[in-house]
């Protein structure tokens, strides 16, 4: 019971604060401190010869570190103090999870196209996807915030819930470390082609668990067949070996087509088409897609206490 009380008290109250209250703007967040060291880092190794070597490099230092600190942090914690170790590892739960920033990040998308305009949702999208926004239509719009929060309902809430499982707050932190790389290094461009490469080939492999997860959550909290379909017969076609499962499994539960042409980063990638019914989606179809993200946070929640619970 002692060890249900330490793992689960954190998970819980964590995921109670992010609910209330989303992402904490204005405080230090360790993603940010996280980006500052992957800049100083790509700044000065991001150059020269053996540039892959030096990427990989950086990448594991990087991990190593942030593991370490936190499995250190927490057991000196726990035999010294451990009202403080609570304090602590609910804080980086709380800081881990981005479920209620990623649903009011879309829905201010949804929500500035519906009452200031085109262009004014094009910019607001801009915030929160990779993809060149200048040029899409309304209905590009609400595909991109869909497609984009069924892939990082898998990145930025079952992946760091399920390496808290795993590992605790150092596992946890550890894959908020690497989801950093990645956003940061992990293109394909001159810049970061081969410095990245690594980082990119880890995500993927880190979330290629959390992924299929994440999908099976989905159809399990709405029950659609439809939603299964689609998983089998179009998540495999997209580029990333995990995207395209959270992706196929939201257009089959809505019956919507994703995918298709986008322009990343100045370079134009035809992402294979999810879905053939390609009807206008609903500025009120947002309310399934909030309520599918928090059923599936929570469910994972549930999921990881009464494991826990049960040893």
């Amino acid at each position: 019971m002692e060890n249900y009380i330490i793992i689960v008290i954190p998970l819980l109250a964590g995921y109670l604060l992010d609910l209330l209250f989303g992402d904490p703007e204005g405080l230090p967040h360790p993603v940010r401190f996280f980006g500052s060291l992957i800049a100083f880092g790509e700044k000065h190794l991001n150059q020269g010869r053996f540039r892959f070597v030096k990427g990989m490099l950086l990448v594991l230092v990087l991990c190593s570190f942030t593991f370490l600190f936190f499995y250190g942090a927490i057991h000196l914690m726990l035999s010294h103090s451990v009202p403080v170790y609570f304090l602590f590892a609910t804080a980086f739960v709380y800081y881990a999870l981005a479920n209620k920033g990623l649903i009011t990040e879309g829905k201010q998308v949804f929500d500035t196209l519906k009452y200031k305009g085109l262009e004014a949702g094009r910019k607001r999208l801009s915030r929160i996807v990779g993809r060149d926004t200048s040029n899409l239509d309304e209905q590009q719009i609400r595909v991109a915030v869909f497609e984009t929060m069924s892939e990082n309902l898998s990145d930025g809430v079952i992946a760091p819930l399920f390496f808290y499982f795993i590992a605790g707050i150092p596992g946890m932190l550890t894959y908020k470390m690497i989801n950093t790389l990645d956003s940061m290094i992990g293109y394909r461009s001159d810049r970061y082609e081969y410095f990245g490469k690594f980082a990119a080939r880890l995500d993927d492999v880190a979330n290629f668990i959390p992924a299929r997860i994440t999908t099976i959550l989905m159809l399990m909290v709405t029950f659609s067949m439809r939603g299964w379909q689609y998983v089998l017969k179009y998540g495999h076609q997209h580029k990333s070996p995990n995207a395209g499962y959270p992706e196929a499994a939201l257009a089959g539960i809505l019956d919507v087509q994703f995918g298709g042409p986008n322009v990343y980063h100045g370079i134009l990638v035809d992402k294979p088409l999810i879905g053939s019914n390609s009807r206008e989606i609903k500025h009120e179809e947002f309310k399934i897609v909030s309520s599918i993200n928090q059923g599936v946070c929570l469910l994972m929640v549930l999921s990881i206490s009464i494991y826990f619970f049960q040893l």
